[in-house]
């Protein structure tokens, strides 16, 4: 199997888990957001905040890719192989923003998003990003904390290690990741991944519909 067809057979199995999700615990399926951020509601103006983090920027009023996710959601670590892949074909032409959204049912999402936020402050935000994707299986779907672990990663990347427990510790570090939070839950997002393109919701079902939309608004 190629691996764009890898990655197309991924995305159904992602969303498909993703509506499941939300209809067992809504009772209905979401509603896209079609809002767009231009002109538009408040909550719409949230889909980017100037402190977002970006894993690649595209010049000034080129679109925008952001990804509301969960470190710990199995569903964001099967689209990550993605993400890299269109980061790799479409990175100097779209930017690519992440932001968080640590679930509640995960017990480790939160602090996986704090000590990624924590790295970010020593300019490791990717290398940490990265890192808790690879190494998911071994701390996800855990009830006992990981912050040790996560402190390991932290020392692997040679940060400080000193700068890293006091970020990680700090309530302006948990306040940055549930400032996301609230960012997503106004903008209507109930489940992770979730995408939103040039401010609008985004909900592809194949590799080809993320390329096809990318390849449109760069034209």
């Amino acid at each position: 199997m190629s691996r764009g067809l890898k990655i197309s057979a991924a995305l159904v199995a992602v969303f498909t888990v993703v509506a499941a999700v939300i209809l067992s615990t809504t009772g209905t399926t979401a509603e896209p957001d079609t809002t767009s951020a231009p002109g538009g509601s408040a909550a719409a103006t949230a889909v980017v905040r100037p402190d977002s983090h970006r894993l690649s920027s595209a010049p000034q009023g080129s679109p925008v890719f952001v990804e509301f996710l969960d470190f710990e959601c199995e569903a964001c670590r099967a689209v990550y192989p993605a993400i890299e892949q269109l980061r790799a074909e479409y990175g100097d032409r779209i930017s690519f923003v992440v932001r968080y959204f640590p679930l509640p049912g995960h017990f480790n999402a939160e602090r996986a998003a704090r000590a990624v936020e924590a790295a970010a402050q020593q300019g490791a935000f990717e290398q940490m990003y990265q890192r808790m994707y690879d190494t998911q299986a071994d701390w996800g779907e855990q009830q006992v904390p990981k912050d040790a672990l996560f402190r390991s990663f932290a020392a692997d990347l040679r940060l400080d290690l000193a700068a890293f427990d006091a970020a990680y510790a700090d309530p302006a570090t948990a306040a940055r990741v549930a400032a996301d939070l609230a960012d997503g839950q106004a903008l209507g997002v109930q489940g992770t991944p979730s995408f939103f393109f040039d401010g609008r919701r985004f909900e592809p079902s194949t590799y080809q519909d993320l390329t096809d939309a990318f390849d449109a608004a760069l034209d």
